[in-house]
Parts: C-alpha cells; structure tokens; sequence
C-alpha cells in the first residue's frame, strides 16, 4: 500500500474539480450520466439521485427503472430522459436491494458495468465491485463496507470500521482496485495511490436520503469529466472528495433553519456550487 498521507479537502480544492459549461457546449457535450437506481420498495432513491444530479450541472440524465419509479421521477424532474441512448458514465445502486433483484435488472446493471465506462456503485450495486472493468468509485457507509469485505472473506465489523475508517478504506481500495468513498460524519477518500479526508459534516445529515443525493452530486461531476478519468483514474479521487464536500456545504446551508431532510440538501446544491466557485 502506498505511504499514506491523508489531505484535508478544501474550496479551493474542491473548485478545481467543478466544470464550468463554455458557450460552445451543448446537452450531450456538458456530460449525460444514465442511473439504474430506485425501486418499488424505495422509489424516493431514484428521485433524490436525479434531482442532485440535475442540480449540480450536467447536460442530460439518462434513467433506467421500473414503470411506476420513472413516473415518480418525472413528476418531480421532468427535464430527465427516460428513453435509453448513450451515457458517459454510470449511477448504480441507490435505493436498490441486492437480494431482491429481478432477472431484466441484474442483466441491465450487468450491461452497463460491461461497458468499461467510468461508474459509480452505491447501494445495492456495491456488491459487485469486484467484477468492474472500468474506473470505479464505490460509496458504502461502515456496514455496507464491512459486507463487502465479509464476501471476501475478510472478518472486520462495523464498528471496527468506524474506528478506523482510514486504514479500512485505503484496504479496499487496494483489495478491490477501486476509489473508496467512506462515508461517515468525517468521510474518507482513497485509492491506492491518494488519499483524503474530509471537513466534519453537520450531524443533521444522519436521515434517509442524503446518500442518495451524494451519490447524484458525484455521478454529475463524474459525467462531466469522463475523458480526464479515462485517461487517469485517479482523478476520481478529487472528483468523490469534491462531490462530498459539496453535499456537505449544502447541508450547512440548509440547517441554518433548523432541522433538514434530504429534499433540503438537493435545494442548495446549486447555491454551494456558487459559494465555492
């Protein structure tokens, strides 16, 4: 494992990794980002990942779900695609159950991790980690992170994970070959060759949702790079820590009236983006 040496994430970091539109940029050249994600047993995931991702600056979300879950998402952002096309990177996972996959949407989220284009696990899709081509960045919280590993054999609880969620990302990074996003109060970014740390977050963001609008910053920022990740995957590294710290700010914003819930998050998506550029 490489010698660790963990940066603190800040705006002006964070600014470096955020894609301004130039007026020769159209919809599909600003990045289109397809999401598999949501279910009709959390059909709010898939709407969360779409807002945020709208939200943070892309020029086309493509999403791929159930009938009654795309509806859902059209009634809150009906600026998403729902008809299939070409994507530059992928969502998978938020608001999915692993065990409780049909046979169409196995072999859709199969085709899309086949394709070698950069992808984002979340969720239930953070299982299949380990049969990734392409650049990945994988978001588990400690008992997501703590499952992965059991497949593999390796004995750590949660707890443990928690404890040390350094040590334990920067493990899975090297185990699985992919960018590890930890999430927690303090979350972690490493791959095998870098490593950050980010700003302690407002505890307010301990409700449902707010993963799945991480997940939705970060597959924007990610479309909108996808020929600098191609060419070094280690820029997901800076785009995760970017995409975590702006999920964070918003938070910040949000809670300065009291109480939030992840709605509140995605509503000041655009105004944390502002304050860091």
């Amino acid at each position: 494992m490489a010698t660790e040496k963990w940066k603190i994430w800040t705006a002006r970091d964070a600014r470096q990794s955020i894609v301004m539109p130039s007026v020769d940029d159209d919809k599909y050249s600003r990045g289109v980002l397809g999401i598999i994600a949501g279910s009709e047993k959390y059909p709010g995931a898939a709407v969360l990942t779409c807002q945020a991702a709208m939200r943070t600056g892309i020029g086309m979300v493509r999403y791929c779900g159930p009938s009654s879950v795309k509806d859902l998402v059209l009634a809150s952002r009906p600026e998403v695609v729902t008809a299939q096309g070409q994507v530059n990177a992928w969502l998978l996972g938020s608001g999915i159950d692993s065990n409780d996959l049909g046979y169409f949407r196995s072999r859709k989220l199969r085709s899309a991790i086949g394709e070698g284009l950069p992808v984002i696990l979340d969720a239930g899709a953070i299982i299949r980690a380990r049969k990734i081509n392409g650049p990945t960045l994988i978001t588990p919280h400690y008992r997501e992170l703590q499952r992965l590993l059991s497949e593999r054999g390796i004995s750590v609880t949660a707890s443990a994970i928690e404890g040390a969620p350094k040590k334990w990302a920067s493990y899975a990074a090297e185990e699985f070959g992919v960018t590890v996003l930890l999430k927690g109060n303090v979350s972690v970014v490493s791959s095998k060759e870098r490593q950050i740390q980010l700003p302690a977050s407002t505890s307010w963001l301990a409700t449902a949702g707010t993963g799945d609008v991480l997940s939705g910053i970060i597959g924007a920022l990610v479309a909108t790079q996808t020929v600098e990740i191609e060419k070094n995957s280690e820029k997901l590294v800076a785009i995760a820590a970017t995409g975590a710290y702006i999920h964070s700010r918003a938070a910040a914003i949000a809670t300065k009236s009291g109480p939030i819930v992840a709605m509140d998050v995605v509503r000041f998506i655009s105004k944390a983006i502002s304050e860091i550029l």
